[in-house]
């Protein structure tokens, strides 16, 4: 499924039209329409795309980072530099050309450096140094040499790391439970329960389980359907979409 599909499906989804998202995002509604058809010819740049992305995902109940990705997955045309990418997050700011110093003034430099070394010769060649003779040191030798004791080593520490634990279970109650498997790729979640509250919203990898428990509903929206299995409150739901779908469903006490 394209990007402008992901983003047409999850504005139906939060109940907007063209308009009414024109007039939060205030993003012309031919541009909205361009972009839901994967035309981002008319943004002004890939910045400027990334920008209308996130200003869009709020509203529609997305995650701006997977709309990011999506974007760079099937739009970029060119790999950016480093500092183009942190510039356009505010990190820093562009680089600046750097400014080029004349030869004359180099050469100015150089001269300047020359006569003030050949003043410092002559001044040392005038000066006359003289050299103090050193004391003679005579060593004594003690009447016994004492053995030195033998230092003790200390014990080094054992250092221990404690490995970290991925997070899998997400929860706001425990009157229904749902556990989402990816067994045939990967796919984008947002799971919230009844109050709206967020409980995960982004990618779930191929091989990975995450669950999820609210006190009366669990609602949720997979990008790729397909490729995931669901359980619900310990009972295997049957298969909820097929690869690419986007689906949204909900899931009570008593389902």
């Amino acid at each position: 499924m394209s990007l402008g599909s992901v983003i047409r499906q999850a504005r139906i989804d939060a109940g907007l039209s063209i308009d009414d998202l024109s007039e939060r995002t205030s993003i012309r509604g031919g541009l909205l329409k361009e972009i839901e058809s994967d035309d981002f010819t008319k943004c002004g740049g890939e910045t400027y795309a990334r920008g209308h992305l996130r200003n869009i995902a709020p509203h529609i109940k997305m995650d701006s980072q997977l709309l990011l990705e999506l974007y760079e997955n099937e739009q970029s045309m060119q790999p950016r530099r480093i500092q183009e990418m942190l510039a356009e997050n505010n990190v820093m700011t562009n680089p600046v050309d750097k400014k080029t110093i004349s030869w004359k003034t180099l050469a100015g430099i150089s001269l300047s450096t020359l006569a003030l070394l050949a003043a410092v010769q002559i001044i040392i060649s005038n000066s006359k140094t003289t050299t103090a003779p050193s004391p003679e040191v005579v060593a004594s030798e003690s009447a016994t040499s004492q053995p030195s004791a033998p230092t003790e080593a200390s014990p080094t520490p054992v250092i221990t790391t404690t490995p970290t634990t991925v997070r899998d279970t997400y929860s706001s109650g425990t009157g229904v439970s749902v556990s989402v498997s990816a067994v045939r790729g990967n796919s984008w979640l947002f799971v919230s329960d009844s109050n709206g509250t967020t409980l995960y919203s982004g990618q779930i990898r191929n091989g990975q389980t995450l669950n999820f428990s609210a006190t009366t509903r669990i609602s949720m929206r997979a990008g790729n359907a397909g490729a995931v299995e669901v359980s619900v409150n310990g009972k295997a739901a049957q298969q909820i979409g097929s690869e690419g779908e986007v689906v949204s469903l909900a899931y009570g006490v008593t389902s």
